[in-house]
């Protein structure tokens, strides 16, 4: 019998490892983690059964139950049988954006890495809720979404709650007070064009717009649509700490079954796409997560110059849509 659902994170790297980490900390779920070997010279080295052993140790060191295991697998798909039983997939696994590279070349080594990984998950794991992490991850989310074949409520990527943390500690640094306290969204493509909802963002209930001029709420929306790249400049890397903790808030609404709100990157069609301007693509709204993933999609509302915004947006993620679709298609042909 399971007592605890179990939440496996593919790809190990700074982001996967904080997710698992901070996952087996909270004591909900036991936590599988899957990654590619290493070569260490001539030696081949399987650091993801290292990282599982040493967060595994780290719980009994605080007297804290649950499980951590780690799996190692190969590119091609061999390894993956351990998702068995898993009801919630993670996937952070994906190749960065290297000097000289095209935005078409990430595109189609990314879409070829998680492919793989989806036919791994929907032959192992066809009633899991899966949570997408690799960037870009509206066009990630989507091409994940495709290739599962999995109802929509089941597959959607992780931003919106990451950028409005930001949002939210950027205000909270501005006024002094905790942000326990702000309440902002922030929805969109996960990227420059994302948007800050400044019409229905407050703090402590007051308005966010009566309580700071509209000209510092601006730097403050522009330091948030660049908030990744701030880190990147200040680090030499992206970050991983914060997209951790927002992936442990969507897993826990699911597995508490909470019903929090929360902007998610999902797939939309039907009359919410035609309030939202975005058929047939995934970009962040606010939705209602629960046992079933995404419960509700809120229609939220948005001013004018917030519709203008969004609209440009949904425009930057379409844009690269259509190459998504030929990456897609080539691969469904071969």
């Amino acid at each position: 019998m399971k007592f605890r659902k179990v939440v496996s994170v593919v790809g190990a790297g700074n982001v996967g490892e904080h997710t698992a980490s901070l996952l087996a900390l909270r004591g909900l779920v036991d936590v599988r983690m899957f990654d590619l070997p290493k070569k260490d010279g001539e030696k081949s080295i399987e650091p993801v059964k290292g990282k599982a052993l040493d967060i595994q140790q780290m719980l009994s060191a605080l007297n804290i139950d649950g499980k951590v295991e780690g799996y190692t697998v190969t590119p091609d798909g061999d390894g993956y049988e351990a998702l068995k039983g898993s009801d919630i997939v993670v996937i952070t696994a994906g190749f960065p954006r290297r000097p000289g590279m095209s935005r078409e070349d990430l595109l189609d080594k990314n879409i070829s890495i998680l492919s793989v990984i989806a036919n791994k998950i929907r032959e192992y794991v066809p009633e899991a809720i899966v949570i997408v992490v690799t960037n870009p991850v509206d066009l990630m989310t989507y091409a994940v979404y495709r290739t599962l074949g999995f109802e929509k409520n089941r597959v959607m990527g992780m931003a919106g709650v990451l950028d409005s943390a930001r949002f939210k500690t950027f205000i909270s640094k501005e006024i002094r007070i905790s942000p326990m306290d702000i309440h902002a969204y922030v929805i969109g493509g996960h990227g420059d064009e994302m948007v800050p909802l400044i019409s229905i963002s407050n703090v402590g209930g007051i308005p966010l717009k009566d309580t700071l001029p509209r000209e510092r709420i601006q730097e403050l929306i522009k330091r948030t649509q660049f908030g990744g790249g701030e880190i990147v400049d200040l680090m030499g890397t992206s970050a991983y700490h914060a997209p951790a903790a927002s992936i442990v808030e969507m897993v826990e609404a699911i597995v508490t079954d909470n019903k929090r709100i929360l902007p998610c990157s999902v797939y939309l069609e039907g009359e919410v796409a035609r309030y939202y301007e975005a058929e047939g693509l995934c970009v962040g709204v606010p939705v209602k997560l629960g046992n079933n993933g995404v419960e509700e999609i809120i229609k939220i509302p948005m001013i004018e110059e917030e519709r203008e915004m969004w609209k440009r947006s949904v425009a930057s993620v379409r844009k690269n849509l259509t190459l998504v679709e030929e990456i897609l298609n080539a691969r469904s042909s071969l």
